[in-house]
């Protein structure tokens, strides 16, 4: 139920209704801020606020293309390292390799070197035996010259015939140590 109020001459106004003057001036001083506000204000703001936004999509838009090139370099460091952990492993490789040829070739060499050592050792001991066995045959010979001389009387000094029987006495030791040797 609404009440209504009607006034009749000489009553007085509610306190909450507004008086029609009042209404009328509020209304003006409205429509003159509203119009201020739409003329003056408001184009500022939507100015304002377009710049923002123009901003904002800009730097939504470079974002992206520092995205998408920031995208691209790792893509390209990602295959340079790919690129580089092959090489190295090749390099590794090769490094493995080279040091299993040296490592031959050092194992050839010392058996060659051993090879040789062992052949001049023996070269050596050789000589050596063949250098005893001279002066054995020499020192022998002199003795036995000297025995036999005295044993037959006569003096052996004869350097021919001496040189004959020594050579002949040794070859007869000679043949009956490799008759026993080869007889064991």
């Amino acid at each position: 139920m609404i009440a209504q109020f009607t006034l009749a001459a000489g009553e007085e106004q509610p306190p909450l209704i507004p008086h029609p003057d009042e209404l009328i001036i509020g209304l003006i001083a409205f429509a003159i801020v509203f119009f201020f506000l739409a003329k003056k204000l408001l184009p500022n703001i939507n100015k304002v606020l377009e710049e923002r936004r123009e901003a904002i999509e800009g730097g939504i838009e470079k974002a992206d293309a520092a995205k998408t090139e920031a995208e691209s370099v790792l893509e390209q460091y990602k295959a340079q390292l790919a690129e580089a952990r092959h090489e190295a492993a090749r390099l590794r490789q090769e490094a493995t390799e080279q040091g299993t040829a040296i490592i031959q070739e050092m194992k050839a060499e010392g058996q060659r070197q051993r090879e040789e050592i062992i052949a001049a050792g023996h070269a050596q001991i050789e000589a050596d035996r063949k250098a005893a066995s001279a002066a054995l045959r020499q020192d022998l010979g002199k003795l036995a010259t000297d025995l036999a001389g005295k044993l037959v009387g006569e003096s052996l000094e004869d350097h021919a015939r001496q040189s004959r029987t020594i050579d002949r006495f040794l070859d007869e030791l000679e043949e009956k140590a490799e008759a026993t040797g080869v007889a064991r």
